[in-house]
């Protein structure tokens, strides 16, 4: 029997450089970042800078280090930070906040509104600064779009609320925007906008943008030249890296507006997976390229990694986020005739067929 030819889900981090890309990191002009001197990198940072409305930007290798080093950047050990529910800083970093910068996270918020969260959300859990006992609130933490919560894209009101309630509370607002350029084209609002209310905001490169890997914090310079240390604290100093931020100037350049046809690909699947009976979800509640789905229940699978398992036996390739829970992803690399077959493929293991 031949190879399966195979439809990733899993991610947007698995797309492959194009030609194009390709050739950006070829004819890339090198230099030592450590020095300052990568003109690669110093262009990408002044554009992400440019784009997001901040005054200043550092290139680092992931987006788990670009939250890491913002929490160090942030706050001190023995703080609280409020976080939504499910956010990738709690549940994807391995730890990594307290191990790291040595803090504590409260959630705000409940599942039932997928990593949203208002002002008085932030309020009800937030902790007092001078209180002899508590550890004090110093960070208020939207992750825009919301991974877990299926790509919702947070609302720029209550994103401007939470960062005013976070600065009356004598706190900073950081924003994990690795997918906000996805927030941006589905909302119809400009990233600078999205971004202008927090100290900080991250932003990635390899999700739906294509490249291989990078990601930029981007704020006021004073800020950044703090982030520029602790990034060397954890490893996350390289030299030529131009080669990397070749990568994501292409994909900054080419990648941007056709991100609405990864959210219309997503709705097409969400469409299809919402007409089989033995799957839980509600299409309207897909924005951008994120579908996150149940298994009805009873149900002919068992549960979410018999279901993963059996979809990539037909050569469709998810993720399980849960005992029963389901995530697909869209992306460059899959068009809409790949994702009605993967839909139909999803219905029929879900059926049992």
């Amino acid at each position: 029997m031949g190879e399966i030819s195979r439809i990733d889900l899993r991610s947007d981090t698995i797309t492959l450089p194009s030609p194009g890309m390709r050739r950006a990191i070829y004819e890339a002009e090198l230099g030592d970042d450590q020095y300052g001197e990568d003109p690669s990198v110093n262009r990408l940072q002044d554009e992400v800078a440019h784009l997001l409305g901040k005054e200043a930007a550092l290139f680092l290798p992931t987006g788990t280090m670009a939250d890491q080093v913002a929490l160090r950047t942030l706050t001190r050990p023995g703080d609280s930070v409020v976080v939504p529910w499910g956010s990738h800083v709690e549940l994807h970093e391995t730890g990594g906040a307290a191990a790291n910068a040595g803090i504590q996270l409260v959630r705000a918020g409940d599942p039932a509104r997928r990593g949203l969260y208002d002002a008085d959300d932030f309020r009800q859990v937030a902790l007092a600064r001078e209180h002899m006992l508590y550890p004090p609130t110093t960070l208020a933490w939207i992750e825009n779009t919301h991974n877990r919560g299926g790509g919702v894209v947070f609302p720029e009101t209550d994103a401007v609320a939470v960062c005013s309630a976070a600065r009356e509370h004598g706190a900073a607002a950081f924003c994990d925007g690795a997918r906000l350029l996805n927030a941006a084209v589905a909302s119809g609002r400009s990233a600078a906008s999205l971004a202008q209310p927090f100290d900080l905001v991250s932003l990635a490169l390899s999700k739906g943008l294509g490249a291989p890997g990078g990601s930029l914090l981007a704020g006021p310079a004073e800020l950044i030249q703090v982030t520029r240390r602790h990034r060397r604290m954890l490893g996350g100093a390289m030299r030529q890296a131009g080669i990397l931020a070749a990568a994501g100037r292409y994909a900054l350049e080419h990648n941007v507006e056709r991100l609405a046809e990864d959210h219309a690909h997503a709705r097409l699947l969400a469409d299809r997976l919402a007409e089989s009976e033995a799957i839980v979800l509600d299409p309207a509640l897909v924005e951008t390229n994120i579908v996150v789905f149940d298994l009805a229940d009873p149900a002919a699978v068992a549960d979410a990694p018999a279901f993963v398992a059996a979809c990539a036996d037909r050569g469709v390739l998810l993720n399980a986020f849960g005992p029963r829970t389901i995530r697909a992803v869209t992306h460059l690399d899959v068009d809409a005739a790949a994702c009605a077959h993967a839909a139909d493929v999803m219905r029929i293991v879900a059926a049992g067929a």
